[in-house]
């Protein structure tokens, strides 16, 4: 399965009353395959997945496989810090029709390496599907050590990793030494440059919600070997990039697709939405690059 270079974390659509909005969820994901998107991960950190039940989850990766219809890969956030819990949502993930899965390290437990690859390997045993693993020590506390990684990478659908550390040194030393096929893909959108020029695969972004085009063009103009006309996209962008981590994610990119027009801002508590200053200040920042945009 070839997730392709511009891996979207979709956000999940919510109305007033907290709940999921699937007529916004609809125009998200339309919007999200016409807008350079070559593959979305729904019910990820992004998605709001700790405040998302089973029951939500499962009903959201029906949800959009079918408004999807094949035109791109949906990989499905099925990674918990409970490793028996994972196993029974990737099985309802694969039955729904998900094309892969992502796995996050175990937050708060803080396993060791090897619970860590023990608990990858257990889920990976339950499925045929193929498995992104996500290393994002921020959130989690807990790192995959690049050892950790490389040694996961020979499990059979064990085939990329969402790696957030903002490390470039551990990066390099996955990408040198994981198995054939298994791909790296940046969890920063400010690190996508940088790491594919170490050869990474792509990105798993926020920022693609709102300029998926210009990064997937930034991409290519990087692989057709235009070095200088990469790096300055890429500069032209970071400031809307940086924008989408100025509050806790995913709460600065709901409110740029809200003043979009997309969906609604919505936000589940304990998040909540950007104050009028922070909105000011967005709104600012994303509405000179306006040209930007493509909807």
């Amino acid at each position: 399965m070839d997730f392709g270079r511009i891996v979207t974390a979709m956000v999940t659509p919510f109305n007033e009353q907290g709940q999921i909005d699937y007529n916004d969820v609809t125009k998200l994901v339309n919007h999200l395959v016409g807008n350079g998107s070559d593959s979305l991960v729904v019910a990820g950190t992004t998605g709001e997945s700790p405040t998302l039940s089973k029951e939500e989850k499962v009903s959201l990766f029906k949800h959009v496989i079918r408004i999807v219809d094949g035109r791109i890969p949906v990989i499905a956030g099925t990674g918990s810090n409970n490793t028996n819990a994972s196993i029974e949502l990737t099985q309802a993930a694969e039955e729904a029709g998900a094309d892969g899965i992502m796995l996050v390290t175990p937050y708060y437990n803080k396993p060791s390496q090897e619970g860590m690859y023990q608990h990858f390997k257990a889920i990976a045993e339950t499925t045929a599907l193929p498995i992104m693993l996500y290393n994002v020590p921020g959130r989690t506390v807990v790192s995959l050590m690049p050892e950790t990684t490389i040694r996961l990478s020979h499990l059979p659908n064990v085939v990329a990793i969402k790696e957030a550390s903002g490390d470039l040194d551990a990066a390099s030393m996955i990408i040198e030494n994981s198995s054939d096929g298994f791909d790296l893909y940046g969890g920063d959108d400010s690190m996508t440059l940088p790491l594919l020029s170490i050869g990474a695969k792509g990105v798993v972004s926020v920022a693609a919600h709102i300029i998926g085009k210009n990064m997937a063009q930034m991409v290519q103009q990087f692989l057709d070997g235009n070095n200088t006309t990469a790096a300055k996209q890429h500069r032209e962008l970071l400031p809307i990039m940086s924008a989408m981590f100025m509050a806790p994610n995913p709460v600065p990119v709901k409110a740029a697709l809200e003043m979009q027009g997309i969906i609604s801002g919505d936000v589940r508590l304990p998040m909540i939405r950007l104050s009028d200053e922070e909105s000011h200040i967005l709104y600012s920042i994303l509405q000179p690059n306006a040209t930007f945009y493509v909807s």
